[in-house]
C-alpha cells in the first residue's frame, strides 16, 4: 500500500515522502497516529504539485542568497571598543554584534550564518565567513579599533 508521510517516521522516511508499506502497518500504526495518509490518485497529484512548487521556491531562494553573497563580499565591519594596554578587549565581538553591524549596512544576515574561526578578543582586522549552504560562502573583514 502506498502512503504519504505526514510526519517523520524512523526507518521509513521523512515528511512528504511517498513510500510503500504493508496494509497492516498502515492501518494499525500509521493511520491511527496520523503519521501518514493513503496515497490516492488525487493526493498523489497534489503531492507532485506541492513538490514542484517547493523546488521552484528553493531554487529562487538559492539565487537570492547568492546575490546577497555577491553584494556582501569584501565588506568591512568596524567596531570601536574598550581595550586594555596589551590590545586585549574587555569583551568579545560575537556573531550577534556582526549581524547587527551588517544590518546597518543594509544586509539582513542571521547570526547563525556567520562563522568565526575563533572568538574576536583582540584589536585588529579579523576574517569572518558568511555561510548559507555548502559551497555558498563568502568572507568579510571585521575591524576592531580602540575607543
Amino acid at each position: 500500500m502506498k502512503v504519504i508521510l505526514q510526519k517523520d517516521v524512523k526507518d521509513l522516511g521523512k515528511i512528504g515522502d511517498l513510500v510503500t508499506v504493508s496494509a497492516g502497518f498502515a492501518r494499525n500504526l500509521l493511520f491511527p497516529r496520523k503519521l501518514a495518509v493513503e496515497a490516492t490518485e488525487k493526493r498523489v497529484s497534489e503531492w507532485n504539485h506541492l513538490k514542484r512548487v517547493a523546488e521552484s521556491k528553493k531554487k529562487k531562494a538559492l539565487v537570492e542568497r547568492q546575490a546577497i553573497l555577491d553584494k556582501i563580499k569584501g565588506t568591512t565591519v568596524s567596531f570601536k571598543l574598550n581595550a586594555g594596554d596589551n590590545e586585549k578587549l574587555f569583551g568579545t565581538v560575537t556573531t550577534t554584534d556582526i549581524s547587527k553591524a551588517l544590518e546597518k549596512h543594509g544586509f539582513s544576515i542571521d547570526r547563525k550564518d556567520i562563522v568565526l574561526a575563533e572568538p574576536i578578543k583582540v584589536l585588529g582586522t579579523h576574517k569572518a565567513t558568511i555561510k548559507f549552504a555548502e559551497g555558498m560562502e563568502t568572507f568579510i573583514q571585521v575591524a576592531v579599533e580602540k575607543q
